[in-house]
């Protein structure tokens, strides 16, 4: 890719529900802090640069921001700093939120919470963002047990105006199944990288495309570094591809995710100015299926390449 196009609308749409988005979104959760995600001992960010990078992704055309109460470091919250760069929201954007991990009152990470504290969760959510409403809350799980309690609390507060559609984060097929009977799903939010997968993913995937369920991949870059980032050596696959286009091991990634399928989206997080840019690039990069193939196509075998 000799001239990077900069404009997120190079990746083409999809909807959740009924909100069209650009495939290329933005992840807030590395905003927070220096470091590993989610590690105490880390520095906290650069609060007028995280600000700068929530605006520069809005003027590229990112209209999808993933975010979480829970997203928060000893003196930023990700919420906040959406608000602060971003209030008042432009027409279009689309902000998503998850509840279901929390910190408890002496700041203790807590993996899953009782059906009756999601309110609580949902209406922390409005209140850091500046909302009437949310537009997308997931309810991010934790393991494999049932959801439908958990979930039809969410539906309620759906049915009562605080909540415009519903997704679900790390989960099985058989909870989707569970949460569909109860109310509309409009998003999965599971692990699924070139080279790593919550276990499932594969399924899930085609599921939701043979419903029209977006289908939004975390760690995508990061891939086996989950929470502490990309690991510090690649795939000489990944590597080759990147050579071949004059474009970054990162950049291939976020391709390769795009490619699993038109309803796939994409929510790439940073706060350095720069990797956004290329994030947001990357949505423009097409990959040859002789190049999928090489990267490995893993459950989208035989599928045509997206874009």
């Amino acid at each position: 890719m000799t001239t990077q196009t900069l404009a997120a609308a190079a990746a083409g749409t999809w909807r959740l529900g009924d909100l069209t988005v650009n495939r290329i979104g933005f992840g807030a959760m590395r905003l927070t802090q220096q470091g590993a995600v989610f590690d105490d001992g880390a520095a906290p960010s650069d609060r007028d640069r995280a600000i700068a990078v929530l605006r520069r992704a809005v003027e590229l055309g990112v209209d999808h921001i993933d975010t979480a109460a829970f997203y928060f470091s000893s003196l930023r919250s990700a919420n906040e700093l959406i608000n602060r760069a971003l209030g008042p929201y432009p027409d279009g954007l689309v902000i998503a939120t998850k509840v279901g991990p929390r910190r408890d009152a002496s700041g203790d990470w807590q993996p899953w919470s009782r059906p009756e504290q999601l309110r609580g969760q949902v209406e922390e959510n409005l209140r850091q963002l500046g909302r009437d409403h949310l537009d997308v809350v997931n309810l991010r799980t934790q393991g494999s047990a049932p959801i439908a309690e958990h979930f039809g609390v969410l539906a309620e507060l759906r049915e009562k105006g605080l909540i415009r559609h519903l997704g679900l984060s790390n989960v099985r097929p058989a909870q989707l199944a569970e949460a569909r009977a109860i109310a509309p799903v409009v998003c999965v939010q599971n692990r699924f990288a070139v080279d790593s997968a919550l276990p499932g993913s594969a399924e899930m995937l085609r599921i939701c495309e043979e419903e029209g369920i977006a289908f939004v991949p975390f760690f995508a870059i990061a891939g086996e570094g989950r929470e502490a980032g990309a690991v510090g050596s690649e795939r000489p696959e990944i590597l080759a591809v990147a050579r071949a286009h004059g474009v970054s091991p990162v950049q291939v990634r976020l391709a390769w995710t795009l490619h699993q399928g038109p309803h796939v989206l994409a929510i790439p997080g940073t706060g350095n100015p720069a990797h956004l840019e290329a994030n947001v690039a990357a949505g423009a990069l097409r990959l040859t299926p002789e190049e999928l193939s090489l990267l490995g196509q893993g459950p989208a075998a035989g599928r045509p390449s997206a874009g």
